[in-house]
């Protein structure tokens, strides 16, 4: 085994700050983010309330709006809802109040385009819950804002609101545990239930 001298180490030490200049450095992690301020682009609309801000310093911020629940994919006006987020904010500036990071790591945000609070446009146009669950998150004014905004929807079957039942997107992802209580579990096996096969 041979033994490095002062210019080999020095050369290995040299080596080993080259990598730790040349590994990317990742922006402020949403938990360091939450309670403050984002100004940049939208570059990314994920769905009717999540998208994404490119800000000045090239970082991207995964942003939930607050204050809204829309459809989901794969759920009536889920596409509708997420055309209409885009409409109003994909590749415009866009300012984000964030005041907390949800279980996934997004920023959970008020996001205005052109002083627009766009969360508050989805439920105006009948495309998204006010999301009560979560309104003690939002301003006095702001939640005052959506629950109205919601209730003039309803009246004016406006976008969801034509549906004689909408299921909501909390319902429509925890189906099991919905309205009805727990849905007991069977495997389907293409055998018909116990009760049916006595007949």
């Amino acid at each position: 085994m041979r033994r490095a001298g002062a210019g080999g180490i020095a050369l290995a030490l040299l080596a080993a700050s080259a990598l730790v200049v040349l590994v990317p450095t990742r922006g402020a992690s949403a938990r360091d983010t939450a309670g403050s301020a984002i100004a940049g682009r939208v570059v990314g609309v994920v769905d009717g309330d999540t998208l994404t801000i490119l800000d000045g310093s090239q970082h991207q911020h995964r942003i939930r709006l607050g204050g809204v629940d829309t459809p989901e994919r794969g759920q009536p006006y889920g596409k509708v809802a997420k055309s209409n987020l885009s409409s109003l904010a994909f590749g415009r500036e866009a300012t984000a109040d964030c005041g907390k990071a949800d279980r996934w790591g997004r920023l959970v945000c008020r996001v205005s385009v052109d002083g627009r609070d766009v969360g508050l446009a989805q439920v105006e146009r009948g495309l998204g819950w006010h999301y009560k669950k979560y309104e003690r998150e939002q301003s006095p004014a702001d939640r005052v804002a959506y629950a109205e905004a919601e209730d003039e929807a309803r009246r004016a079957r406006r976008g969801l609101w034509a549906d004689p039942s909408p299921v909501a997107p909390w319902e429509w992802r925890h189906p099991k545990t919905a309205r009805f209580g727990p849905i007991p579990r069977r495997i389907d096996r293409g055998e018909p239930p116990v009760e049916d096969a006595a007949r």
